[in-house]
């Protein structure tokens, strides 16, 4: 069962000194889900989210809370909570007092904010922490009691500024799974902003996928790596071969100079299309074998596969393999219909 909206952004304009940054954008949060916002650095993601958090006010659209025009509501009277990438914590204060800040403001009695902050920080892996100076923490313990501080006052929504953007890769995967725990321990929605795409795809109910401040795809993560909707999607989620190409008929593409069979239809007879094919849906075969042939130019180590870059014709594909051919070799490729992901051309 689908839940409730809890934020909804209508037609919202954003520009700074005049350049357009969000262009009549529209989009809905439902409650309890975790959304991330994916695109590259000026896209528009990080403004969207200070829209939602009243850090900035649209030059038109509306923000609705809960069915509520929230657009002219300051900050601090709305139900969210920000985690900036830099934590923003008070170096003066110790881990308890820096969680407790928010619930000092709204001048709780001692009791209750002592219990509360014991039971947030150990929720967030900070138990026995309380008394620590912030200054000697470690980044992803800061960013621990950035997040406590943030859900402390128990927002209906956090907003979340790339705040792992600061840790080393191994803690950064590792506070993915964490925060992820969290979201789904508190129930609480959670939006995210990131330019990571493997965050995104780790840790999202939801990705909206953004440029030029438009969005271009919202769906799950395997929807949005799956079937992108245009080669901008396509590109940024991951690696893809992307390839002009043309339907013939419904389960008939034409491209690299062959046809496939795929599992598209609906496309009009002869229709220009753009072809997508992951680099780990390549199957490398012997030449004589393969549907496709080429040489390869270079391979590179990455760990779990081999990156393979294969001339064929005047276009260079992209193979994961876990199985590393030559460079000079000429080897066979071989696309099976449910690899193949067929996209309406763009002019």
């Amino acid at each position: 069962m689908e839940h409730p909206v809890v934020v909804s952004l209508q037609d919202i304009v954003v520009d700074f000194d005049g350049e357009p940054v969000l262009t009549g954008l529209s989009l809905d949060i439902h409650d309890k889900e975790f959304v991330t916002f994916l695109g590259p650095s000026g896209c528009g993601k990080t403004t969207t989210l200070r829209v939602i958090g009243g850090f900035v006010q649209p030059k038109s659209g509306r923000v609705l809370f809960d069915g509520q025009d929230i657009t002219n509501l300051p900050p601090y009277k709305r139900h969210v909570n920000t985690v900036f990438q830099k934590y923003a914590l008070f170096p003066h204060l110790n881990v308890f007092e820096n969680v407790a800040f928010g619930l000092r403001l709204k001048s709780r009695d001692e009791k209750a904010i002592r219990s509360q902050v014991l039971q947030m920080l150990e929720v967030v892996g900070l138990k026995g922490f309380e008394r620590r100076r912030v200054t000697t923490l470690s980044g992803g313990q800061q960013q621990r009691v950035a997040i406590a501080r943030g859900l402390i006052n128990r927002p209906r929504v956090l907003l979340l500024d790339e705040p792992l953007g600061a840790l080393d890769l191994k803690l950064r995967k590792e506070m993915q799974l964490e925060l992820k725990r969290l979201q789904q321990a508190l129930e609480i929605t959670f939006i995210y902003v990131t330019h990571d795409q493997e965050e995104a795809l780790t840790m999202s109910d939801t990705v909206v996928v953004m440029n030029g401040g438009l969005i271009q795809q919202i769906g799950s993560p395997e929807d949005i790596y799956n079937e992108p909707t245009n080669a901008f999607v396509a590109d940024f989620i991951g690696e893809s071969n992307i390839l002009n190409g043309v339907m013939h008929r419904d389960f008939l593409v034409e491209f690299a100079g062959r046809e496939f069979t795929c599992v598209d239809k609906g496309f009009a007879p002869n229709q220009l299309v753009q072809v997508v094919v992951r680099p780990e849906d390549i199957q490398v075969v012997p030449a004589i074998q393969g549907q496709l042939t080429g040489v390869v130019r270079d391979v590179i180590f990455k760990g779990v596969h081999f990156e393979m870059h294969v001339e064929q014709g005047d276009f260079e594909w992209i193979i994961h393999s876990t199985r590393a051919s030559q460079p000079g070799e000429m080897i066979g490729m071989c696309i099976g219909p449910d690899e193949i992901h067929i996209m309406p051309r763009e002019e």
